[in-house]
């Protein structure tokens, strides 16, 4: 089953939240039958992430990173969902969600979203797994909103600054995409075998930017504007995000591929900065860990959701 739910964003943008599985039955004494997007309004499940009555929720929110959707997790969501309800979100910009042109797309807005979508799905507390970019929101929100955010998993994001040559670097990227593309075969082989940013052929990172195009009249094209990815990224290359960091009081794993972005040593600072902070990292992979490695990544955040669950 794959069902979409409509969420309201921060300024009216209208997002697409997924569920790619039946959530779990509620437990007798641990909460009632599921009501898909509903909330009491306290900031607690109210059976639609499900609540054991001591304000704690096996609801669990995904967020994808830059340029990509909901339906990167939907291997993860379909595993997790035998013991939570467990929602990817189409963040702004992305996927199915809106991609108004007068829309913000900085920090705020993300956050903003991640907040509505918690509080409209009747997920909160839940744990908040974020790949990349949709990591910093995933940390960012657990600063804000500590009600809302139980833990968090942190997949391959760094915290320090990357400097306006990245941005630079990033718009040379997407000039040199052939667009549009003939035929999905071919976007898998440019992204997979052909970008001068691939080192080795990655069938994995090819089949991951498939999944982000769609057919247009002259072919295939991403379904999202290079310019509001790049407007998007402006924080994080030119701002640290060190102290929202230090600021997340709840449960946090800080998982890096080991070919990934994020190096051991930023790992190791992140969980020492973070005053909850744990860490584990997944072998044979690289930037897209759960997407590159699903049953190892499982393996890495396995442990975490149990302690977090039973502690």
């Amino acid at each position: 089953m794959v069902r979409r739910i409509d969420v309201t964003g921060s300024g009216g943008v209208r997002l697409a939240a997924w569920e790619f599985a039946e959530p779990p039955k509620a437990v007798p004494g641990q909460g009632r039958e599921p009501v898909p997007g509903r909330s009491d309004g306290s900031g607690r499940s109210d059976g639609s992430g499900r609540s054991d009555g001591s304000g704690r929720s096996d609801g669990v929110l995904l967020l994808h990173g830059l340029m990509g959707r909901a339906s990167h997790w939907a291997a993860t969501a379909r595993w997790l969902s035998g013991r939570h309800r467990a929602v990817a979100l189409d963040q702004r910009g992305h996927g199915q969600s809106e991609k108004t042109p007068q829309a913000a797309y900085g920090r705020e807005a993300y956050v903003e979203d991640a907040e509505a979508a918690l509080e409209q799905l009747g997920l909160g507390p839940a744990v908040v797994i974020g790949h990349a970019m949709g990591a910093l929101t995933a940390w960012q929100l657990a600063a804000r909103r500590p009600d809302l955010v139980r833990a968090v998993i942190i997949c391959d994001m760094r915290a320090s600054a990357l400097g306006a040559a990245s941005q630079r670097e990033w718009e040379d990227w997407f000039r040199a995409w052939p667009v549009p593309f003939a035929a999905l075969a071919d976007v898998r082989k440019w992204f997979g075998e052909d970008d001068p940013w691939v080192e080795r052929p990655n069938p994995a990172r090819g089949e991951f930017y498939a999944e982000v195009m769609h057919e247009s009249a002259d072919g295939w094209r991403p379904v999202f504007e290079p310019q509001q990815m790049l407007t998007s990224r402006e924080s994080w290359v030119y701002d640290a995000h060190w102290e929202e960091l230090a600021q997340v009081r709840c449960p946090a794993l800080v998982v890096r591929g080991l070919d990934g972005e994020l190096g051991r040593a930023e790992a190791q600072e992140m969980v020492r900065v973070l005053p909850r902070g744990q860490y584990a990292e997944v072998a044979d992979a690289g930037h897209l860990v759960h997407y590159d490695q699903p049953e190892a990544w499982r393996m890495a955040i396995e442990p975490f959701l149990d302690a977090v669950l039973t502690g």
